[in-house]
């Protein structure tokens, strides 16, 4: 299924956590990417698909200030990316080279791009929260990304925070961070996630009334009865 508006809206209410519950009961462990915290407190959730980004270690004949006019650079890449997307960058981590400042998240936001999202960090931090542009970062640095990094190119599978995205997989962010949806589990996360969310939603009731753990979370055969028949 590709991803329509109704199903970001549909994924819009479902949480990170909730995602990565639908996903571990069908064998997927490996979905949330170390690092990408929320650079602004309060970050709405955001859906898209994502637009991949790869770095690799510095090599100071390529890391340089000339490589941003290449042909192969930060800055094409941007006017590549298509209106909805979600920019996911892998960095390996590094953390004391920014991949983006103010003025590249700026040209994004006239773009478009829903949200940035990488494992390394972000440099100019005022003035990229200033653009408005949604990032999830492991934090921000002064020093531009040739100091650690050479950028080698986009559109292909990338390892972000330790998870494997390959482009147009789908991509959710929120205050726990972001997580992939493979393409092929869409149709199954877009089924089973409102679902999670009401059954957990109706636990925590529940929980308020005073019913103890055990045969609540996890649900025994009485409890899922009456939850079934607390939908009718």
């Amino acid at each position: 299924m590709s991803l329509t508006p109704e199903a970001i809206a549909t994924l819009s209410q479902v949480t990170t956590a909730t995602i990565t519950t639908v996903l571990l009961k069908k064998g997927l462990r490996n979905v949330w990417m170390r690092g990408a915290k929320p650079l602004r407190p309060g970050q709405k959730r955001l859906v898209g698909p994502a637009f991949t980004l790869r770095f690799v270690p510095a090599r100071e004949d390529l890391a340089t200030p000339e490589s941003w006019s290449s042909p192969i650079s930060t800055r094409t890449a941007i006017e590549a990316m298509p209106e909805g997307c979600i920019a996911v960058v892998d960095a390996m981590g590094v953390k004391d080279a920014g991949i983006f400042g103010d003025i590249l998240c700026a040209r994004m936001v006239k773009r478009g791009v829903t949200a940035l999202i990488t494992d390394g960090v972000v440099r100019d931090l005022e003035g990229v929260l200033g653009t408005g542009l949604p990032v999830w970062c492991d934090g921000y640095a002064a020093p531009p990304s040739v100091a650690g990094l050479t950028f080698v190119g986009w559109g292909e599978a990338i390892g972000c925070g330790g998870v494997a995205v390959f482009p147009n997989d789908v991509v959710v962010a929120d205050q726990d961070g972001a997580v992939l949806i493979p393409q092929a589990m869409l149709d199954h996360v877009l089924a089973e996630g409102p679902e999670q969310e009401r059954m957990e939603a109706w636990i925590v009731d529940e929980v308020n009334k005073g019913a103890v753990l055990p045969g609540l979370y996890p649900m025994n055969a009485e409890t899922k009865a009456r939850y079934a028949a607390s939908k009718k």
